[in-house]
């Protein structure tokens, strides 16, 4: 079951958009790579979801922002 937008850490959606960045820009490291990694795995494991659910809701927010309603 996957977790709610509001139940993600705000430090693995960062860690996302890092790689994200990364990547986009032909830059993303092994490092960043294994770290988001650890993260999503870490997390997963701590909550009893499967990473793969947490890593694609994750990349979801990241990628493909809602866009915010005017005020």
């Amino acid at each position: 079951m996957a977790e709610t937008d509001s139940d993600i850490p705000e430090s693995l959606i960062e860690l996302e958009r890092k790689a994200w960045a990364e990547q986009e820009a032909g830059a993303l490291t092994v490092k960043t790579a294994a770290a988001v990694q650890a993260a999503y795995t870490e997390h997963a494991a701590a909550t009893g979801q499967s990473r793969y659910d947490l890593e694609r809701t994750v990349k979801k927010l990241v990628r493909h922002p809602a866009p915010e309603a005017d005020a």
